[in-house]
């Protein structure tokens, strides 16, 4: 029997703590924003969202993990599936997720968002190309997963990624599951699992 995934639980923000230090009233800003803020994506923050995904993918491989339709469909229909780290209001990072109900995944599971099932599947995770090689993507990934944690009636998580970062995401505590059935022309893919209930691995520097 599948268990169920509850559909209330949203991401409240929360913010890195940051030193005090004392600021000169006359330069202070009269309005200001948290320094660091993680909250789940709404549809509002879509076109944002595929400005960076685009930059980050396209010049690499051509392709897009999502459309900018696709990204609008998923952050309506489960945006406590998805985490975006904003500094000064600024989205930096995401990552976007959606259910899934089979043992791996398919090329069906690109486009589709099965929800009540303990299964996510992570379409993407990309960073601001100005927030790089500052470890931000591990950063984001592992406050991703131990939200997820959080998530009532979920399990594991499922993804698919390029053989240069199956280092990365095994150092996040992922294991392989050999290769992906699905793939785009002149691109191959390893899945990856990551079961929510194991032990929380400690957070590292990537580079990513």
């Amino acid at each position: 029997m599948t268990q169920q995934v509850s559909g209330s639980t949203v991401l409240k923000p929360f913010f890195l703590k940051t030193p005090v230090s004392v600021v000169n009233p006359l330069r202070q800003r009269r309005h200001t924003l948290p320094a660091s803020e993680f909250r789940n994506l709404t549809p509002q923050d879509a076109v944002s969202v595929f400005e960076i995904e685009r930059e980050a993918f396209v010049s690499v491989s051509g392709e897009c993990p999502l459309t900018l339709k696709e990204v609008l469909n998923f952050l309506g229909q489960c945006p406590e599936l998805s985490l975006g780290w904003f500094e000064e209001g600024q989205l930096v990072a995401f990552i976007i997720g959606s259910g899934w109900d089979k043992e791996r995944l398919s090329q069906e599971a690109m486009t589709q968002h099965i929800p009540g099932n303990p299964t996510v599947h992570i379409h993407v995770l990309s960073v601001h190309r100005h927030c790089r090689q500052q470890g931000k993507g591990s950063i984001l990934l592992w406050r991703y997963l131990q939200y997820l944690r959080c998530v009532l009636g979920l399990r594991r998580a499922l993804l698919i990624c390029e053989d240069f970062l199956v280092p990365f995401y095994l150092k996040a505590g992922f294991k392989e599951k050999g290769a992906s059935a699905i793939s785009i022309p002149n691109m191959q893919f390893q899945e990856m699992e990551y079961t929510l209930n194991g032990q929380v691995y400690s957070r590292r520097n990537s580079g990513c």
